[in-house]
Formats: C-alpha cells, sequence, structure tokens
C-alpha cells in the first residue's frame, strides 16, 4: 500500500513526521493521514515526497520494486515496536529527574525501550511545529548538541520544558518555535541550575 511505502521511506530517511511535513509545507496530521491510508497525496506531493525521501514516485506507488525491505507485521524498522511510558510532567529534585503524571504507554521503534519516555507537550510556545497535546518521544540523556530539540528542566522547582537547545559562547538559549514567546538565556551560576532532562527524537499529533 502507498501508506506503508511513504512510511518505510520516511523511516529510511530517518526523519519524523514532523520534519517531512516541514519540508513540504503542510501540516504533521496530513502525513499521519497519508501514513495510515486515511487520504492520499496528489501526483505533485507524490513527486515532492519521491524528492525528499531520496526515492521515486514508482517506487512510492509500487510500480517499481524499493531496494530496501518493506516491513513484516509491527517491525518497521530494524527494531520491533515497544510500549514506551507516557509522562504528563519532567522535574528536577533531589539531584534526580522525576517523572510524574501517568499517562500509560505508546509505541515506538526504538533499540533500548528503558532509554525512551514520551512526554505530553503543553502549551503553544513550539507552534505551529509542535503544537499542545502532541506527544514528543524523548531519549533520556544529560547533554545536548547544539541545535537539537530537547526537554530542559531550569530551577530546583521547574517544569520539563521542550525547546531548541542552542550553545552561544558560555550561555545556553532555550529557544521556542512561537515568536510570541521570548528565548531563555541561561548563563553564569545559573547554568548549575539547568538539568537536561533528554533529546526529543520525534513528535507526533494524537488523534
Amino acid at each position: 500500500m502507498f501508506s506503508e511505502r511513504l512510511k518505510q521511506a520516511r523511516k529510511n530517511k530517518k526523519i519524523s513526521q514532523a520534519e517531512l511535513s516541514r519540508a513540504l509545507g503542510v501540516t504533521q496530521q496530513a502525513v499521519g493521514k497519508w501514513e495510515t491510508g486515511r487520504s492520499t497525496p496528489d501526483p505533485a506531493m507524490v513527486a515532492r515526497l519521491a524528492e525528499l525521501l531520496d526515492t521515486t514516485t514508482d517506487v512510492l506507488l509500487g510500480l517499481q520494486q524499493p531496494d530496501f525491505t518493506p516491513p513484516v507485521g509491527r517491525v518497521l524498522s530494524s527494531y520491533t515496536e515497544c510500549p514506551i511510558p507516557v509522562v504528563g510532567t519532567v522535574r528536577a529534585g533531589y539531584g534526580a529527574l522525576a517523572f510524574e503524571e501517568d499517562y500509560g504507554t505508546e509505541y515506538a521503534c526504538v533499540k533500548d525501550p528503558d532509554n525512551y519516555f514520551y512526554l505530553v507537550v503543553k502549551g503553544d510556545s513550539m507552534e505551529p511545529r509542535i503544537s499542545d497535546g502532541d506527544l514528543a518521544l524523548v531519549h533520556r540523556q544529560s547533554t545536548l548538541e547544539n541545535g537539537e530539540l530537547g526537554v530542559m528542566v531550569y530551577g530546583t522547582d521547574g517544569e520539563g520544558t521542550l525547546k531548541k537547545y542552542i550553545r552561544r559562547g558560555n550561555a545556553v538559549v532555550l529557544h521556542p518555535f512561537n515568536p510570541a514567546y521570548e528565548d531563555l538565556i541561561i548563563k553564569g551560576e545559573e547554568l548549575n541550575h539547568l538539568y537536561i532532562a533528554g533529546k526529543v527524537v520525534e513528535t507526533k499529533t494524537k488523534w
């Protein structure tokens, strides 16, 4: 099916639905509908998809065999889908990170599921790319590369926030995508109160 071929091509390219939607100038919901078979893009959009995903329209349309192995069952990449806990809040305290508000589980294809969690995004500071209520798949780690999306906690009593992590000299900037919000600049001794909960590897909209 077109939906399965599109999803597999995207995963082989190692980009998220959100990244693909931004490149195409469409909503993440539109990409999600294509990948679940709820709708189909027009021929011009199929051509753009093929170009962005380094494949051909014939492959996406099933007229030519791809040079990758299509998924079987619930195996969507080299890993099997595993249940990942969904949390609503990340806080810092007593020298560790606390994950609160249990929202159950959601599936993801990852190698080491114990090192991942889903966070329910709150607020509109990351609009239009990431919306309130979206799920962010986060890899637990204490460092981030410049420009990566991460979940950070600022202050011992602060709540985790999803922002773009930017190193600027001896300071760290937590950058929101929504222009209505200002950057949070952390420097000097304030950096001792910045906790990195993990790197955001994928976001998806809950239907």
